[in-house]
């Protein structure tokens, strides 16, 4: 999926880094995987980062599209947090976007990482303010 015929930018050269691939996208609900592979800590597991950057840049995209869709501005992160229940140790991560919240402001939402067996691995959640774009 080209984020830049959706929202006019692409993902950004972390989430290009990561190895991230979008493969459905709205405010409501997105779907993205990530490989293992090359983002991996100290003992050849799956980083705990990976599953914040993987996160963050689905309720980041995913509120960004709904502000655009509504022209209401841009969104940016104002709060992430992240609960690991799991280690990625091989193949891809997915991760499954859900909005919990779409207003004018604020957006939230969950995102659910696991593994290509569908063991739950990480829970993250992101908070995006709404802003005005200047312009």
């Amino acid at each position: 999926m080209d984020l830049t015929t959706v929202l006019g930018k692409d993902q950004g050269l972390l989430a290009l880094k990561m190895g991230i691939q979008w493969h459905e996208l709205s405010p409501e609900y997105s779907v993205a995987t990530m490989p293992v592979e090359g983002n991996t800590q100290t003992f050849g597991i799956l980083h705990g980062g990976s599953f914040v950057v993987l996160g963050e840049s689905m309720g980041s995209i995913a509120a960004n599209i709904y502000a655009h869709q509504n022209g209401l501005g841009m969104a940016v992160g104002i709060e992430v947090n992240a609960t690991h229940t799991g280690s990625g140790v091989s193949g891809y991560i997915i991760g499954t976007c859900r909005s919990l919240h779409l207003g004018r402001t604020l957006t939230t939402h969950e995102i659910v990482c696991t593994n290509e067996e569908g063991k739950r691995l990480s829970t993250v959640r992101i908070t995006n303010l709404i802003k005005k774009v200047a312009g």
